[in-house]
């Protein structure tokens, strides 16, 4: 009987090993090549919808959708992505471009969103201190939650398992050296209301706990050596076509606590809009903000870029749409003046490299005239933006609208800014590309692939 229990317990122990084993090595299905997603928003008007288009690298809230990682050699990146040209069919698609090799994988499947074609449910990654790299997917209020997934491999992405699932929309996960995760999204709870939570490991996470509930905000947040910061703008009446105001707050003690940039302590949640939270009172002029990206000085003092607008519609009337720099410097915030372009969602990234400043983005017209996006062009500083001057244009002679340029968490000069096209006026395929640091070579992802690797395609 002693050795009949043994057996049926070493049967037990084989088959759970053998049942861990193959979850280890199962990998998650794989695309034949980079197709992004094409969305509507279906809100038109006299020059189309207020936006629209190749929305792959979509929105600006999700941070960060690139990292590059020295300890691989590897840029990770994701993306929302599709099953065929000519189909909204979303996919959370994860991959990676090989700085030794210069090759890229066929792209990963994280999750298939089923019936979503929505990318706002497009993902943001984090790779932790050993390796392993996380997919925050994001949700869409309660009627669909967000999911968060681990590689189970160190610098792998041929397989995810699901940690989690709960309510998350727009993620913005930053793993801190020595604490783990501190990650910061939001809940439809009051309209778009800001959350922050914090965990060592990434399975065990503390309860939400919400940073700013004025009728609704979009954030874009970043790290400086020992702080926490997020901008963000809010909604009168919860109306995201009436956002305004430019608001910045920081934390040094992990979300202990929360200050203005001048230390004043906050309560949170944030409740009014007159507060020492607040930039710029942009709703007294009657100017909408459109944030697109939060970096720092030298000195690590911050500098918010945003499209300042008269109009929340596409067309003319909005017009000049101004790309402004908010930067901290001397106790004091400075408004600066880049340049202009034609939409409200012509959404880039600032870089900062010492007293060089770069900004990516479409900033010129595009053959789409009234649509999101544009070209791509490089805009350089070296006064900490008092002014501006375009080096180049990046793409030209396109025959769809480039659009939302991303900056990778410590970008590699080769895969310096990621981004999308699409034609905003009618569905169309929708290809990835990326550049380079100066902005004089432009690579386009494979459309399709027959092999299980394949290079770049150099188009510039």
């Amino acid at each position: 009987m002693f050795q009949s229990i043994q057996r049926k317990y070493f049967i037990l122990i084989v088959s759970v090993f053998f049942v861990l084993t193959e979850n280890l090595n199962a990998q998650n299905p794989k695309a034949n090549g980079y197709k992004g997603i094409w969305f509507t928003l279906g809100q038109f008007s006299e020059f189309g919808d207020k936006y629209s288009g190749g929305l792959g690298t979509y929105t600006a809230d999700h941070i960060p959708i690139a990292i590059y990682s020295p300890e691989a050699d590897k840029t990770f990146f994701c993306y929302g992505g599709t099953t065929a040209k000519d189909e909204r069919h979303l996919l959370i698609m994860i991959s990676f471009f090989d700085h030794e090799t210069k090759m890229m994988p066929k792209p990963v499947i994280v999750y298939d969103k089923m019936e979503v074609n929505d990318p706002h449910d497009n993902a943001s990654i984090s790779i932790d201190d050993k390796g392993f790299i996380w997919v925050f997917v994001s949700g869409r209020a309660k009627i669909r939650p967000g999911i968060l997934f681990r590689g189970n491999k160190p610098y792998s992405i041929e397989a995810f398992e699901q940690i989690k699932e709960c309510e998350m929309t727009y993620p913005q996960p930053w793993w801190i050296e020595g604490k783990g995760f501190f990650y910061l999204f939001t809940k439809y709870t009051n309209g778009r209301e800001l959350y922050w939570t914090t965990s060592t490991d990434g399975r065990t996470w503390a309860p939400d706990q919400k940073l700013a509930g004025m009728g609704g905000h979009y954030q874009v947040s970043n790290i400086s050596k020992d702080k926490i910061y997020s901008t963000f703008n809010y909604h009168p009446g919860g109306n995201v076509d009436k956002r305004t105001n430019v608001y910045l707050v920081q934390t040094d003690d992990y979300g202990k606590s929360w200050k203005s940039i001048d230390g004043q302590l906050l309560q949170t949640p944030l409740t009014t809009t007159k507060t020492p939270a607040l930039v710029c009172d942009y709703e007294a002029q009657g100017k909408l903000v459109y944030l697109n990206d939060l970096n720092f000085d030298k000195d690590g003092n911050p500098i918010i870029l945003a499209v300042i607008s008269n109009d929340f519609k596409p067309g003319p009337k909005g017009d000049p749409r101004e790309w402004t720099i908010i930067h901290r410097k001397n106790g004091k915030w400075n408004f600066h003046k880049v340049c202009t372009s034609s939409h409200n969602y012509d959404m880039g990234s600032l870089y900062v490299e010492g007293n060089l400043w770069r900004i990516i983005g479409p900033t010129e017209p595009g053959p789409q005239k009234y649509g999101a996006g544009g070209e791509m062009a490089l805009w350089e500083s070296s006064d900490e933006g008092s002014t501006w001057k375009k080096i180049r244009n990046i793409t030209h002679n396109s025959l769809l609208n480039h659009s939302y340029a991303r900056r990778p968490l410590k970008a590699n000069d080769e895969f310096y800014a990621f981004w999308a096209d699409g034609n905003p006026d009618k569905l169309s395929e929708s290809h990835l590309y990326f550049t380079n640091r100066k902005g004089d070579k432009t690579w386009i992802l494979p459309y399709d692939m027959q092999e299980d690797f394949a290079k770049p395609i150099l188009i510039k």
